[in-house]
């Protein structure tokens, strides 16, 4: 980067003047962000938040002095940053920092030659600070969102492919209607128990992993000179002195009746999600999406119109999915939502063209 590219100009233009004042709005609507995110939490988080704030206020005062003084009348925030202080005054949730973390993200002093560099600087860690903050919610969601995202993108795409295949055809409508019925029920059952059998097995395996009790009533019984304890901490990555040394504390505390306890499941586990849940939530997904191809065969329409009304339908609900991971993940929605459409609609032209194939050799 040039630089010369931020040279401060000698004269603020009127445009530069209300451009600040946008800011200073903008950065009172971050501040409240951070102050209701604030409010709702304690410890490490509630400091980190509350630092947060700070450097908005900060960055605030910078716009003031620009301008010798606060503006009689400001203009409103930007109507996303509006929304986050909303979202933020209600709801203490991984939605409110991923739409905290997009606006950290967009920030416009990169090309602002009257912003400092320390503002731009801050700018970008607050991006990362929310991100981290977002990261433990994020976790704890993935693998229920994960089977949900995946089962209702699974039911859209592959009962529109099926409607779209058989409808094709030229078969009776009350034929498309009973294919995508036994469609959505045969996917739903599948993904169902697929992804109860696919959590469970996950979860076994990271079990196995872990140390677990199996000799904890033996251990009065080692000599504490030799023993084979210290062999089994080195097994998970500690030195040879540190493990033995190790030992002989867990073998000192066994002979006093204090026998190690059993450590809780780790962040693995919250992370992969429970069975039971992923298997709920992939039935219920697929069925709810898979159930949207067929409304309107379901509704009585039939031919090019039902095709048209199952894609537009299908259509947005592919996009609200797309953009949906995209706003959870701190990206932007729209390159997403096009990514989910450009998959759907790819299928259902594939299987709608052999369908028309088919169709034409069946007459």
């Amino acid at each position: 980067m040039n630089d010369t590219q931020f040279l401060t100009p000698s004269e603020p233009t009127a445009a530069d003047r209300r451009r600040w004042a946008q800011y200073i709005a903008d950065e009172r609507a971050e501040a409240a962000v951070y102050r209701r995110l604030a409010r709702k939490r304690d410890g490490e988080d509630r400091e980190i938040l509350l630092q947060l704030e700070e450097a908005e206020k900060r960055h605030e005062r910078h716009w003031i002095d620009l301008l010798g003084g606060e503006p009689a009348k400001l203009p409103k925030a930007g109507l996303r940053d509006r929304f986050t202080g909303w979202m933020a005054g209600r709801f203490d949730s991984v939605f409110t920092l991923a739409m905290a973390q997009q606006a950290e993200a967009r920030s416009p002093y990169d090309a602002d030659p009257w912003a400092t560099p320390a503002m731009r600087a801050d700018e970008k860690i607050h991006h990362e600070v929310v991100r981290g903050l977002a990261a433990k919610s994020r976790r704890k969601l993935s693998g229920t969102f994960r089977a949900a995202v995946f089962g209702a993108n699974d039911g859209l795409v592959s009962n529109l492919a099926l409607v779209m295949g058989i409808g094709a055809t030229g078969a009776a409508p009350q034929f498309v209607l009973f294919s995508g019925i036994a469609g959505l029920l045969a996917g739903a059952l599948s993904m169902g128990a697929g992804e109860y059998v696919s959590v469970r097995s996950q979860r076994e395996l990271l079990e196995a992993t872990e140390p677990s009790d199996f000799a904890h009533a033996s251990l009065p019984d080692l000599d504490i000179d030799a023993n084979e304890l210290a062999l089994v901490f080195r097994t998970r990555g500690i030195p040879a002195d540190e493990a033995m040394a190790r030992a002989r504390r867990v073998i000192d505390e066994a002979n006093l009746g204090r026998l190690p306890k059993r450590r809780p499941h780790g962040d693995d586990h919250e992370v992969v999600g429970g069975a039971f849940r992923a298997a709920i939530s992939s039935f219920l997904l697929f069925a709810s999406g898979a159930i949207i191809p067929v409304l309107p065969w379901l509704f009585g329409l039939a031919g090019l119109p039902a095709v048209i009304v199952a894609l537009v339908l299908v259509g947005i609900a592919l996009s609200a999915t797309g953009a949906l991971v995209g706003l959870l993940s701190g990206a932007s929605p729209l390159p997403r939502a096009l990514r989910q459409l450009a998959i759907g609609f790819g299928a259902a032209a594939v299987t709608y063209g052999l369908g028309l194939l088919f169709g034409v050799d069946v007459g």
